[in-house]
């Protein structure tokens, strides 16, 4: 991830911080050898997960009783030039299939957008 794209990141995970009803985190993802033993383990949620993955509580309506409802969410931070990789594409289709809430985010007004908050 390159100096511009942490910065970015790092700007959208403090914006979308101010609302209680969003909780998301960092998905690193990649592997490292394990000093002890030399193999290579790998870490993160899978191979082109979101940058930032988490849930969005919504409220149900009314006719369903009116509960809250986690809902599954993966935001890709991308800068203006930064593209996906195949397999970052494929994870955000299986998640929007799914019903999840995703998309790439280039500015912060992106991930507000994506999530539907101000």
């Amino acid at each position: 991830m390159s100096n511009q794209e942490t910065v970015l990141q790092q700007n959208i995970r403090l914006a979308l911080g101010q609302h209680s009803e969003l909780r998301l985190f960092r998905n690193e993802t990649g592997k490292l050898p394990n000093p002890r033993t030399g193999r290579w383990v790998q870490f993160g949620l899978a191979k082109g997960s979101s940058d930032l993955i988490g849930f969005k509580t919504i409220k149900i309506t009314p006719e369903m009783i009116g509960q809250d409802l986690a809902v599954f969410t993966s935001i890709e931070v991308k800068t203006n030039t930064g593209q996906l990789s195949k397999n970052q594409h494929n994870w955000l289709q299986a998640v929007k299939k799914a019903g999840g809430i995703t998309g790439v985010a280039r500015t912060v007004r992106d991930a507000l957008e994506i999530l539907k908050v101000n």
